[in-house]
């Protein structure tokens, strides 16, 4: 089973800036000791992306962050996986839709089992039922926006053995005023219309009027935030709870946090 260590970074710079300027990036990252770097995926296919930064470093994993089995074609992930340095890219898919997403998923797997073995995939899930599949088609399981009361149950479900990687909206504001401003002019606001986030936002307690109105209550339970030493104390309580590797997205934080966040943590 691949290990994709403690220590997880997600920036845009990786996604969206020039080639030269994103491998500078992911390099300045594996120096510092970063274990894995998350690629978003979205609706687009980010294999070339990947591809180019794997080849422009020499130890650090990188992970699709997700790809889209709706969108990237197997065959494509099949090739892209037999291509690339052996046991640095992990295959990270979700974003099934339609009226049979375990299926379409189910199907997906079975197409890149000759190429890509479970232990190098890993799985977006939110629900059991994903949970489940993660747990016995992947390496494990990779959440977002997630309380620690959810980790410790998903791990429950999952198992000892399985990862669990959580990604986290983590913002450097000390203001709870200032901090929900942040998030309710983020990602935040979409995805509380997007039916698999809304369903886990309801499994951890929360209640349509919350999701409706982007509450403090939902915002607070969902964030990260305030100095780097209680972000450090929040992160630790995630890992306790049963994350294996932490995910935080760097663009957000103060370059200064950096290398720290990966002395107290890495």
């Amino acid at each position: 089973m691949t290990k994709l260590g403690p220590l997880g970074a997600g920036h845009t710079a990786l996604e969206t800036a020039e080639p030269p300027s994103a491998v500078a990036t992911a390099a300045e990252l594996e120096e510092l000791g970063y274990a894995t770097l998350w690629i978003a995926g979205g609706q687009g296919n980010t294999l070339p992306r990947i591809t180019e930064l794997l080849h422009g470093t020499n130890r650090i994993q990188v992970a699709s962050g997700i790809l889209s089995v709706d969108r990237v074609p197997s065959a494509e992930v099949a090739a892209a996986y037999a291509d690339l340095p052996a046991g640095r890219f992990v295959v990270g898919l979700g974003g099934a839709h339609g009226p049979r997403p375990l299926a379409t998923l189910n199907a997906y797997l079975d197409e890149i089992d000759p190429t890509v073995p479970a232990p190098s995939r890993i799985l977006s899930a939110l629900g059991p039922k994903m949970l489940e599949l993660a747990r016995d088609r992947a390496s494990g399981a990779y959440p977002y926006l997630v309380t620690t009361d959810y980790v410790a149950s998903a791990r429950e479900l999952l198992g000892p053995g399985p990862q669990l990687v959580v990604a986290l909206n983590v913002v450097a504001e000390t203001g709870a005023a200032a901090m929900r401003e942040v998030v309710r002019g983020g990602s935040l606001k979409f995805l509380a219309g997007v039916p698999g986030y809304v369903a886990n936002f309801r499994r951890m307690g929360f209640t349509d009027t919350d999701i409706a109105d982007l509450s403090d209550r939902l915002v607070d339970g969902l964030t990260v935030w305030g100095d780097f030493d209680t972000v450090v104390t929040r992160l630790r309580e995630f890992r306790a709870a049963g994350a294996d590797q932490v995910v935080v997205p760097l663009e957000d934080l103060p370059r200064e946090w950096w290398p720290e966040l990966v002395k107290a943590l890495g």
